[in-house]
């Protein structure tokens, strides 16, 4: 059964930086390798939306307009991790953030960015 956790949320004051790392376990790294990954984040009385995302073949990244050139989306096959490298933090950054693999999502981080 394929689980994913995220870690690396808290609190921090606007301009911060934070990483969020996600672990995979339950999937072999053939099958980690050819799934797309992402981030996704659901803030209070919102739909949850896509953050970044990186290809199966870890060449393309996307990023939402909100966060190009504040955020990076990373990912170590070899760990079964993928990361999010959350730069110049603002309020409006603040969310449950989300890891998906394929179907499978993990049960979030939360992050709240003080102004």
């Amino acid at each position: 059964q394929v689980q994913l956790v995220e870690s690396g949320g808290g609190l921090v004051q606007a301009g911060g930086s934070l990483r969020l790392s996600c672990a995979a376990s339950g999937v072999s790294g053939i099958i980690f390798s050819i799934n797309a990954m992402g981030w996704y984040r659901q803030a209070p009385g919102k739909q949850r939306e896509l953050v970044a995302v990186i290809t199966s073949g870890g060449r393309s990244t996307t990023y939402t307009d909100s966060v190009k050139g504040r955020f990076t989306i990373s990912r170590d096959i070899a760990k079964k991790m993928v990361y999010l490298q959350m730069n110049s933090l603002k309020p409006e950054d603040t969310a449950v953030y989300y890891c998906n693999i394929g179907s499978e999502w993990g049960q979030g981080t939360q992050v709240t960015v003080s102004s």
